[in-house]
């Protein structure tokens, strides 16, 4: 699977921006191929200088997906939107998408030799 994520900066979060939202939701969810989308508000950077109050992201089948559905109508009219509404205070990633859960991490680790050590 394959994701386009969004950054929103905190500086972006105006009145305007929290109005224009839901627009951007709705044009979001039009675009074709998209499979699924999560919105994750950020309560503080552990570590590094990101500046970024929300992630938005959305998950497409494969790398052509994604670019098909950012290049669509709907995907340009959502990209000019997200540009209006945070005044360019946004970074754009693109990214391969992999995840794996917990009870299946387990079965690998116990069928893994000794813990590797780490290098000095």
């Amino acid at each position: 699977m394959h994701k386009l994520l969004i950054l929103i900066d905190e500086t972006a979060e105006t009145d305007e921006f929290h109005e224009l939202w839901p627009q951007f939701l709705s044009l979001a969810e039009s675009m074709p191929g998209l499979r699924r989308e999560a919105t994750t508000r950020v309560n503080r950077v552990l570590f590094g200088r990101l500046s970024c109050a929300l992630m938005h992201e959305l998950f497409f089948e494969d790398t052509a997906a994604l670019q098909t559905a950012m290049n669509s109508p709907e995907g340009v009219k959502t990209g000019q939107l997200l540009q209006y509404m945070t005044r360019g205070r946004v970074i754009l990633l693109l990214g391969d998408h992999r995840e794996d859960d917990v009870e299946n991490l387990k079965k690998y680790r116990r069928a893994s030799a000794a813990p590797v050590e780490p290098a000095e």
